[in-house]
């Protein structure tokens, strides 16, 4: 039996991404192969029916973010919780708006590392029990690698490219060479950006603020920025003496911890109060990560010119992950690439963020190439923590690279 197709899965995406998901001939055809993907690594329960092409016939997605706003923060075991009451219904709420039944499917994707273990086991169980239930291959997918190749969805982007992956939980920077190999350059010494930003959000107690309900720790912090002076809190950049790609925010987050503490004590508050200038903390705060992410990029292009590791014609930037969603970085981002001669290219808002669609893209890219194909009944495990490519880190640090001054004027 055909279920009913229906495009209101996508009505928040913007236009372009929903422009290149619709071809009605397409959906009714069913000529070429479909992948179902399913990402459930972190908070959020994703899942979403393409064709081979790229075309997404049916997403959904069930976001946990008002939960783990009341708590202050994700809780592994919650978010667990809340993945296995939502799989069954997200799953079969993509196939409907598909219009696809599971004996028509190609193949199955489904992330199964990195992420929180608790989250990426009950994907992959799953997972396998519908594999196995409907005699379908499964191709277990790299979480990063996803969000590196995203992009390749929305336009034709050759390898090799730079990819700056920025989120919760990940900060790396890295050379796609082709969709399973990967040169890692810089990861994040201790906290990733997104951690940070909530950190601090939650430090300010941005949550009883009037203009911030609703809104996740980065997505305030980026909001009352907006209206705040950066010079007020000149926090000191990280690593500034360290000539390699790497990050490092928690020794940040520890500068504006202390700025907090002192301004409480200023205006005679408590900790948990608003204070009347969390606007300007919150803009040099993210200035300040803004300008680290660009320094550290900027290495690694230096780098990859020199090792000629980019094209010639046409060098691409592609920045991904939830961070990439805030305007004010990309726009650090932009200052870099226009000095070096590259082209920066970012996902949609809506791809930006883990959802179905990517792991069903990555799917799909593999499934062409035939590679990371597994029979149904091969036993998968998930892992937690998983390298991206091969770690070239050590040789980034060798070169030694000194940036030159680039003024980061960055508009608010």
């Amino acid at each position: 039996m055909m279920f009913t197709f229906k495009t209101s899965c996508l009505r928040k995406l913007p236009e372009l991404f929903r422009k290149h998901c619709f071809s009605r001939t397409c959906i009714q055809d069913f000529s070429s192969r479909l992948v179902l993907g399913i990402e459930t690594s972190c908070d959020d329960t994703g899942a979403a029916v393409m064709d081979e092409t790229g075309v997404v016939l049916g997403e959904f997605l069930h976001s946990q973010k008002e939960v783990h706003l009341k708590t202050g923060g994700i809780i592994p075991t919650v978010a667990q919780q809340l993945h296995r009451e939502h799989i069954a219904h997200v799953v079969q709420e993509a196939m409907n708006r598909s219009g696809v039944t599971p004996g028509q499917l190609s193949a199955v994707a489904t992330t199964i590392m990195p992420g929180l273990a608790l989250s990426l086991g009950i994907g992959l169980h799953f997972s396998l029990q519908f594999v196995r239930q409907h005699r379908k291959p499964f191709i277990p997918i790299h979480h990063m690698e996803a969000h590196a190749l995203t992009v390749r969805m929305l336009q034709p982007i050759e390898f090799p490219f730079l990819v700056l992956l920025i989120s919760g939980g990940h900060s790396l920077l890295a050379l796609a060479r082709g969709i399973d190999d990967f040169l890692l350059l810089g990861q994040a010494l201790d906290e990733a950006p997104g951690d940070t930003l909530d950190k601090v959000a939650r430090r300010l107690s941005l949550t009883k603020h009037p203009r911030c309900s609703g809104l996740s720790g980065g997505q305030a912090l980026e909001l009352l920025a907006r209206d705040g002076d950066r010079s007020k809190f000149p926090f000191k950049t990280p690593m500034g003496q360290h000539y390699d790609c790497n990050f490092s925010f928690a020794g940040l987050r520890n500068q504006v911890n202390m700025v907090i503490k002192k301004q409480e004590q200023v205006e005679g508050v408590e900790p948990g109060a608003v204070l009347s200038c969390v606007n300007d903390i919150a803009a040099a705060t993210q200035h300040t990560i803004a300008c680290h992410l660009a320094k550290r990029t900027h290495r690694a292009i230096m780098f990859c010119k020199a090792k000629a590791l980019l094209p010639m014609s046409n060098p691409t930037l592609v920045v991904s992950g939830g961070v990439a969603s805030n305007q004010y970085i990309r726009k650090a981002l932009t200052v870099i690439t226009d000095t070096t001669g590259l082209q920066l290219l970012c996902p949609p808002a809506a791809l930006c963020t883990d959802n179905g669609v990517m792991i069903a893209w990555n799917g799909v890219e593999r499934l062409r190439a035939g590679r990371g194909i597994l029979p149904f009944d091969q036993e998968v495990s998930y892992e937690p923590k998983a390298p991206l490519g091969v770690d070239i880190t050590a040789d980034v640090k060798e070169a030694n690279i000194k940036l030159p001054q680039v003024k980061l004027n960055i508009p608010d």
